[in-house]
């Protein structure tokens, strides 16, 4: 039975506060009631968390799209978080892409130009996948996380210690507006000097206004002790910055990891691909060789540039091919397959017979193999002392 009583006093003294409250923060915004200000230290600090928690929400969020492009495995990320468990490991872009070009170029031929530069583009592929997944786990753990633990954490504590001072600052100008009241009430009674009534009404605005004066010296003392531990807390926001700056370096050298791996596998897949011809063709009936025509002036090591923008170097000697009498030997540079049956197929490393015929495009010789005898493209050969 006490207890009983004990909960019903409190929830009453409970809902009288929040009442009180809620009439003085109503007064205030219709003017109808004074505000204690806080100081401009405090109000620079509260600015300045504010504005801590916002610029942090927007880059935690934007790094995370950068980070992982697709919403849903966004999501299906949180979610397993909240629930405390590890997300299934899923291929990733260009690991998906690299798997694609293997196993395209395993179905054209690992023996075939088109083929081989498939297979050495996808294996570069997945090395940039590795390497992306390693770049968001790194920034995850050294980034993303403390970043999250300030908004989910010493924010959350601040933000709840900042409305606790603003209830404290409502009790304290509600305990103010209530002694102005009483000492109000107390001097229009302490004018009325007739009657006995006004006298007894003297006596109880002056015990009110006592009453209130002791409230107001509690109130006042809570809100200042309870500023006093805001105040604390906000001056913390120095220290975050200078943790987050340690962060921000940790992913901008993450990054450059990232970039530095990402750039030398492109460099060698470069320098693999450049030792293959830029354009050849295995389809039509009439072949066009990717070398520069007979008529040209470079002799040496000339640097053909394709499409896809790679720089193909050619033989030093192919236009001496085209320019010998009678017959000489070859080496093969790359596989070719034939298009026709008026072309010879070669593999890397053989060495033929080349000759040429007069009528025959600029960028051909006629090869030579034993029995077997074709066009061969130019730029796929060699010529050996």
């Amino acid at each position: 039975m006490n207890i009983m009583d004990f909960n019903v006093k409190k929830l009453a003294a409970d809902a009288g506060t929040f009442l009180s409250r809620a009439v003085q923060f109503t007064e205030e915004k219709l003017g109808q009631a004074e505000k204690t200000e806080l100081d401009a230290h405090l109000e620079n600090l509260l600015s300045k968390a504010e504005c801590t928690k916002i610029w942090t929400e927007k880059i935690m969020k934007q790094t995370e799209v950068l980070l992982q492009p697709n919403p849903n495995a966004r999501i299906e990320e949180f979610v397993y978080e909240k629930l405390d468990r590890k997300a299934p490991s899923r291929i990733n872009n260009p690991e998906l892409l690299g798997q694609y070009m293997i196993d395209a170029g395993t179905e054209f031929g690992p023996g075939t130009a088109y083929g081989n530069a498939l297979i050495k583009c996808g294996e570069t592929q997945k090395r940039i996948g590795t390497a992306d997944r390693e770049l968001i786990q790194t920034s995850a753990l050294n980034f993303l996380t403390p970043l999250r633990n300030f908004i989910e954490g010493d924010y959350k504590t601040i933000a709840k210690e900042r409305k606790l001072l603003q209830n404290k600052r409502l009790d304290l100008d509600a305990a103010k507006t209530r002694l102005k009241k009483a000492k109000a009430a107390e001097t229009r009674a302490s004018q009325l000097n007739s009657a006995r009534l006004e006298g007894d009404n003297i006596m109880i605005w002056a015990e009110e206004v006592t009453k209130s004066e002791q409230e107001l010296r509690i109130t006042q003392s809570e809100f200042d002790r309870q500023a006093e531990i805001t105040r604390l807390l906000l001056e913390g926001i120095s220290s975050t910055h200078a943790h987050h700056l340690r962060c921000l370096n940790d992913f901008v050298e993450a990054q450059m990891t990232y970039y530095a791996q990402c750039y030398q596998y492109m460099l060698d897949l470069q320098k693999q691909l450049g030792s293959f011809p830029s354009n050849y063709s295995n389809n039509n009936q009439t072949s066009v060789a990717p070398a520069p025509s007979a008529s040209s002036n470079v002799i040496g090591s000339s640097a053909l540039t394709s499409t896809s923008g790679l720089v193909i170097t050619s033989p030093s000697n192919l236009i001496d091919l085209k320019e010998c009498s009678g017959s000489r030997k070859a080496r093969v540079l790359y596989d070719y397959d034939a298009a026709n049956s008026s072309e010879l197929s070669l593999l890397a490393d053989e060495v033929i017979t080349v000759f040429s015929v007069v009528g025959m495009d600029s960028d051909w010789l006629m090869g030579e193999r034993g029995n077997q005898k074709g066009r061969v493209p130019i730029t796929y050969l060699e010529l050996l002392n």
